[in-house]
């Protein structure tokens, strides 16, 4: 992917993020500073969303989804940029996890599939369609809804969580549509 200069300002847990980032996109960068954001950094970001738009960009843990939620409860709107853990685990230290360990391909794809997704939006998943599609209400449910997070880049929500992470990150039916024929392929692979 290619991209020169993004429009939205990207905000990120911490210095080595936005440096990491920077190497892969030309990019803004706010930096919550860990977990504990605090109400002049929730300014700073209701503010960028206001000028130019925000795309969150946390680490994909549980601080990283933490501050996510924070963010997205006091700036609703924002767009969501995600790595999936492994390619976000530091070759070093294997307990490590952070964006700045991630390839700058694997940044520059996280942040593409935020305008991939945008242009594919054509209309709201709903919970009859996660029943539909048996991603919940039935045994294999968590199984499928892991497989289908890992695909998505959406992490690996609850039944209750797949909803709103699925309108958060824009997803569309047509989308999850593609995502479910590439589970069922990865399963008759497997026989």
């Amino acid at each position: 992917m290619d991209m020169r200069k993004v429009k939205e300002i990207i905000v990120v847990e911490g210095k080595s993020d936005s440096v990491k980032v920077k190497q892969a996109v030309d990019v803004d960068t706010i930096e919550t500073n860990g977990s504990a954001v605090n109400q002049d950094t929730l300014t700073l970001i209701r503010h960028a969303q206001l000028k130019r738009g925000v795309i969150i960009f946390t680490d994909p843990d549980y601080p990283g989804d933490r501050i996510r939620s924070i963010i997205e409860e006091a700036v609703p709107g924002c767009k969501h940029a995600f790595l999936q853990q492994d390619q976000a685990r530091s070759k070093k230290k294997k307990d490590s996890l952070g964006i700045e360990h991630a390839s700058i391909e694997d940044i520059q794809e996280a942040l593409g599939g935020v305008y991939e997704r945008e242009a594919a939006y054509d209309s709201w998943v709903t919970k009859e369609d996660l029943v539909r599609y048996g991603l919940i209400g039935m045994p294999d449910s968590r199984i499928l809804r892991e497989k289908m997070g890992t695909i998505l880049q959406i992490g690996h929500p609850n039944g209750k969580q797949l909803l709103k992470r699925l309108s958060m990150f824009q997803i569309s039916q047509d989308e999850l549509e593609r995502a479910l024929l590439q589970v069922e392929g990865d399963a008759h692979g497997e026989e």
